[in-house]
């Protein structure tokens, strides 16, 4: 039941929120300054300062584990705060590991290490919560159930992760082993500069991000709290198939973006990269938004109805984060100018948007006040990061052709949601077909206005070459 998710769930919406604090900006630092410094000295230099703070960070979160136990709600579960820090501690050491692996451009080790953590992490999780209960059951004597608690229950996730992450530490162990203990103070310092408005743009990004999580147990005063949260919780990661997309793009494009600054057409680059980035989340969205009925059909009669409850506001969820996907690639701007600052600025006022939306809107339309908040405060997040930043680094961004790809998106959702919630409703089989025909529909309309750039992709070139013949 949802409900019984709902101490996991703030679990996993803090972690992200101190992930932050651990790594205050460094990661950008180092992709910014891997530019212009010595790349070993720099390395070593972060690398020392996160080794230190990662320690005094972790002991300061022991000595408040009690009232971070309060103020989540997690008395039936305070084991949970104990794991929370070992892996925010483990995962936070990997940082600058995969930002040099990033940086060198080296994806094969990147993949691998990233692929087997997620791979012992899931393991451990179908063992300990699928395979072994069953198996108790009917062995009850046997030798295996020492290694296993059932009292632990569903905290086997946050254990997973754990073992996940350290498996991943061990694999980047030859990058860990690259740093010497050379600390440069100078540069420290320099670095710091940069990177203190970073911190602020981090934490605001999530409280943006978590807030409406972390909150709704103490704004929705109901019995049915646990189980709203629960449940927005499983919709979220519906809208998550884009944040993965995002993330994946982000991994890849910071780097990339410091690189291409030194060359004469960067601006142009950046916003060709753009223009793929928002038609791949246009796609996207369709996907999820044509297609939710399938989604709904899968929770109700594979999983448990209750999962089901609130489905409608995933589109909603997803072209928030589109929002915050487009204020990502925007943002490049103020971290190339070192004008990190208004990063800062934009996402102060963003977290007050997201604060005073989330107090209002949650007690009176509850999950869909949630989505609703996530969706203003990223929209506001996209339109003033393009506006100060064609002030200060002006990119020849296709505004017209963009918007037109975002709103044709979504003017086909509603059509299609119009055709099967009110002229034909609750028929499936017409819901995918006509699901099928819209999102065929836009491909071929995308194919046709971009041809000049698509034909160039080696995967597509033969499509092109065809319809030319």
């Amino acid at each position: 039941m949802p409900e019984k998710t709902a101490d996991l769930v703030q679990v996993y919406t803090l972690i992200p929120f101190l992930n932050v604090l651990y790594a205050y900006g460094m990661e950008t630092a180092y992709f910014r300054y891997s530019q212009t410094h010595d790349k070993n000295k720099l390395y070593s230099t972060l690398s020392l300062s996160m080794f230190a703070s990662t320690a005094i960070f972790s002991m300061l979160l022991l000595l408040m584990k009690d009232k971070i136990v309060a103020w989540t709600d997690l008395q039936e579960h305070s084991d949970y705060v104990l794991w929370m820090i070992a892996i925010i501690a483990v995962d936070n050491l990997a940082t600058l590991p995969f930002a040099r692996l990033r940086q060198e451009n080296r994806p094969k080790k990147y993949a691998f290490a990233r692929i087997a953590g997620i791979v012992v992490n899931i393991t451990m999780v179908i063992l300990f919560v699928g395979v072994i209960p069953s198996y108790s059951i009917h062995h009850p004597d046997s030798a295996l159930l020492k290694f296993y608690n059932p009292n632990l229950g569903i905290g086997y996730y946050l254990l997973g992760n754990l073992m996940g992450s350290l498996f991943t530490l061990f694999i980047l162990s030859s990058e860990i082993s690259q740093i010497r203990f050379k600390f440069s103070v100078k540069l420290w310092k320099e670095v710091m500069k940069y990177s203190a408005p970073l911190i602020i743009v981090g934490l605001g990004g999530m409280v943006n991000d978590v807030l409406s999580r972390l909150i709704y147990r103490h704004v929705v005063h109901s019995d049915t709290a646990n189980h709203e949260l629960g449940v927005f919780a499983n919709i979220f990661r519906l809208a998550m198939i884009i944040t993965i997309m995002i993330q994946a793009f982000r991994m890849a494009a910071e780097p990339f973006f410091f690189n291409q600054s030194k060359f004469e057409n960067a601006q142009k680059t950046y916003a060709k990269v753009m223009k793929f980035f928002v038609i791949a989340c246009s796609i996207m969205f369709l996907f999820i938004g044509l297609y939710l009925d399938i989604f709904r059909w899968i929770f109700t009669h594979l999983a448990n109805k209750s999962w089901a409850e609130g489905i409608e506001i995933v589109p909603l969820l997803a072209l928030g984060n589109i929002f915050l996907g487009i204020y990502y690639n925007l943002s490049v701007w103020y971290k190339l100018t070192n004008k990190n600052s208004y990063g800062a600025i934009i996402t102060i006022v963003g977290a007050i948007i997201t604060i005073a939306l989330n107090i209002f809107l949650i007690p009176i339309w509850h999950i869909t006040g949630a989505a609703l908040a996530t969706f203003c405060c990223y929209l506001f997040m996209m339109v003033s990061s393009y506006k100060l930043g064609q002030k200060h680094y002006p990119i020849p961004y296709a505004v017209k052709k963009l918007t037109a790809f975002m709103t044709l998106s979504v003017l086909i959702y509603l059509l299609h949601m119009f055709l099967t919630k009110v002229i034909f409703p609750d028929i499936l089989w017409f819901s995918i077909t006509i699901a099928t025909v819209f999102l065929f529909f836009y491909l071929r309309f995308v194919l046709a206005i971009e041809a000049k750039e698509l034909s160039k992709i080696p995967a597509l070139r033969l499509f092109y070459r065809k319809r030319m013949a």
